[in-house]
C-alpha cells in the first residue's frame, strides 16, 4: 500500500487548491462558485483524512529515516504540522459550520484565518512527506492495531 501517502498528500494539496480558487471566488463575489468550491474543498480533505486515518490504524505509521541528526529537527517539525493539521481541522469544521448554517458574519471573520492555517497545514505536510518518502527513504513502520493488540 506505498501508494497511500502519495494519494492522502494529492488530497491535501487538491484541498488548499480549491481553497486557493474559493478564496478568488469570494472575492469576486461569486457566492454560489464558492460554496461548491469550498465544499469540494473540504470533501477533498476529508478524503485524505479518511486515506490518513486508516493507513495509520491499518497499516501503521512510517518513522524518520532520514539521518539521526536530523530525527530531533524532523519531530519538532512534525509536531508543529499535527498542531497544525488539528487546528486547521477544527476551523474547518467550524468554518464550514457557519456557512452551511448561514452565520456569514462570523463565518467571514473566521474563514481567512481558516484558510492561512490550512495553506500552512497543507505546505507542512507537503514537506513531512518528501521527508519521509521522497528525500530519505522511511524508516519502520507500525500498525497502531498491532501495537494496541501485542500482536
Amino acid at each position: 500500500m506505498e501508494i497511500l501517502p502519495t494519494l492522502s498528500t494529492f488530497f491535501i494539496i487538491l484541498s488548499a487548491i480549491l481553497m486557493a480558487i474559493g478564496w478568488k471566488l469570494i472575492i469576486k463575489k461569486r457566492y454560489k462558485a464558492h460554496k461548491k468550491t469550498m465544499i469540494a474543498a473540504a470533501i477533498s480533505a476529508l478524503f485524505f483524512f479518511i486515506i490518513y486515518i486508516s493507513r495509520t490504524i491499518f497499516i501503521g505509521n512510517t518513522s524518520f529515516g532520514g539521518p539521526e541528526e536530523l530525527k530531533v529537527y524532523y519531530t519538532i517539525f512534525l509536531i508543529f504540522h499535527i498542531i497544525l493539521a488539528t487546528t486547521g481541522a477544527i476551523f474547518g469544521v467550524v468554518t464550514l459550520t457557519l456557512a452551511l448554517k448561514r452565520n456569514i458574519k462570523k463565518h467571514q471573520k473566521i474563514g481567512p484565518i481558516t484558510s492561512v492555517i490550512w495553506f500552512f497545514t497543507a505546505i507542512t505536510g507537503v514537506a513531512v512527506y518528501l521527508l519521509l518518502y521522497i528525500f530519505y527513504k522511511g524508516g519502520e513502520t507500525t500498525s497502531l492495531l498491532k501495537a494496541i493488540l501485542g500482536t
